[in-house]
């Protein structure tokens, strides 16, 4: 465990030099960040993390010998749920369907490549709190792009009171897991159902525990994947 005031470790992955210098600039001029690596795809940066202590990796989808899919996946399965670096994903195109994939494999976070600087350093601190990144619109694409991949029998979904992922949550946790979904913040969580923020922290670590879910995308991905909520 690192103390709460050393800074953030970030390790980045890109298979182009000049993009992971400008990433290197930005995260490097934050007195609560600071690069611990770098490497030039999926393979070189499971080598390198090996022996590279990092909190959040920002990785790239698509790179040679090994793409940031299968690295997160592979980084993923190195570690228990809720340990090791936290991945978040960079891609060049809003609807990258590497993306999504590495995102169901493990990664916290979606940005685009081309995410405004105070963005990008703001999803950087969230990953590493354990909170959520993905944007209401960006979260609606992405689960668009899910659901539209799912079987077209609408029954294929089944009923979520059966699933048994979600058999052991209490109705208040349901509605919790409902507005994650949504894309809303512990904050406007708090504010819609009228409890302390502190509460709604509570109800999310008992989504994760009880589901066995990574994070927060991962609690998205299950409540639409077992058909608790609709993209529609």
């Amino acid at each position: 465990m690192s103390s709460p005031d050393a800074p953030i470790r970030v390790f980045l992955v890109d298979d182009q030099q000049m993009v992971r210098a400008g990433f290197a600039m930005l995260v490097g001029s934050q007195p609560d960040l600071e690069v611990v690596g770098e490497a030039g795809d999926g393979r070189e940066a499971l080598e390198r993390l090996a022996a590279t202590r990092a909190d959040v990796v920002l990785m790239d989808v698509r790179m040679p010998r090994l793409d940031g899919v299968e690295a997160t996946r592979l980084l993923a399965a190195r570690h228990p749920a809720g340990e090791g670096p936290r991945v978040i994903v960079l891609t060049t195109f809003d609807l990258d369907e590497y993306a999504f994939a590495a995102l169901r494999a493990g990664a916290a976070a979606f940005l685009l490549k081309d995410a405004a600087p105070p963005d990008l350093l703001g999803a950087i601190r969230a990953v590493h709190r354990g909170d959520a990144v993905v944007a209401p619109s960006t979260t609606r694409r992405l689960l668009e792009h899910f659901v539209a991949a799912l079987p077209e029998d609408p029954g294929a979904a089944g009923d979520p009171r059966e699933d048994p992922r979600l058999a052991a949550l209490t109705d208040r946790e349901r509605e919790v897991l409902v507005l994650i979904a949504r894309g809303l913040s512990n904050t406007e969580i708090a504010a819609e159902l009228v409890v302390a923020e502190t509460t709604v922290k509570t109800h999310v670590g008992r989504l994760l525990a009880k589901t066995g879910s990574r994070d927060r995308v991962q609690l998205v991905v299950l409540a639409y994947d077992t058909a608790l909520v609709s993209a529609t």
